[in-house]
């Protein structure tokens, strides 16, 4: 499956290493336990999904859904997984913007099949294991790229960076938002590094397309244009 970021808000530590198993053959996790680092982590934007819990410490749930949904204006699924069962707590979270509610003790298989549909309705992963954008199509069980039909080789991060364009097209990712995504907040390497895969990606594109379809905003980031 495609390398899919997944957000885990969930101050129980134990559940919370058990919810990162779950859904580690989904894509790649990042576990926080408090309200603060959750809803900071989210409003980056890197993220595919977020399960979320919604008593936490700092911040509770509630109020960083509503926080990532108004003022971020953070579009991600958002799955609540919580012990809170009655039918107003569910009401609530919908109408402040969750997308699935879950609720404690849940059977593992419930969980990730919650969290595939939420990924397919929001066209982060397909039924098979296919992206297609303008004139790109994306294999994910073979990490390959095509281009009206020409292969593109492209070497792993590349192919990372295509594809996260290509899951938000016509939509503005820093520079920051890609080094984040790709290489993690934790990485010693340059921010820079962005700039030169950035190139050679374009580079790459343009010998097959003859066009640069990933455009720079200046002091903005990048944005891949939208199909014509």
């Amino acid at each position: 499956m495609e390398d899919l970021n997944i957000l885990i808000v969930e101050d129980d530590e134990a559940l919370a290493n058990s919810v990162e198993q779950f859904l580690k053959p989904i894509g790649k996790t990042k576990v926080v336990h408090d309200g603060f680092e959750g809803q900071m982590l989210g409003q980056d934007g890197i993220y595919d999904i977020a399960i979320l819990d919604l008593m936490l410490p700092e911040i509770g749930g509630y109020d960083i859904l509503k926080h990532w949904r108004n003022v971020d204006e953070i579009e991600m699924p958002v799955l609540i997984l919580t012990a809170k069962d009655t039918l107003s707590d569910k009401v609530r979270g919908f109408e402040l913007g969750a997308d699935d509610y879950l609720t404690k003790p849940f059977h593992r298989e419930e969980l990730v099949m919650r969290v595939k549909a939420l990924l397919k309705r929001a066209g982060r992963i397909g039924n098979n294991n296919q992206l297609t954008y303008a004139d790109f199509t994306v294999e994910f069980n073979r990490h390959e790229v095509e281009y009206r039909g020409q292969q593109l080789q492209l070497n792993g991060k590349e192919y990372d960076l295509l594809v996260y364009f290509l899951q938000n097209p016509s939509t503005i990712i820093t520079k920051n938002q890609i080094f984040d995504r790709l290489w993690g907040f934790e990485s010693e390497t340059s921010l820079t590094v962005v700039e030169v895969y950035m190139s050679n990606l374009r580079k790459k594109i343009k010998q097959v397309s003859g066009a640069n379809p990933i455009k720079t905003l200046r002091n903005v980031g990048y944005m891949l244009e939208g199909a014509e």
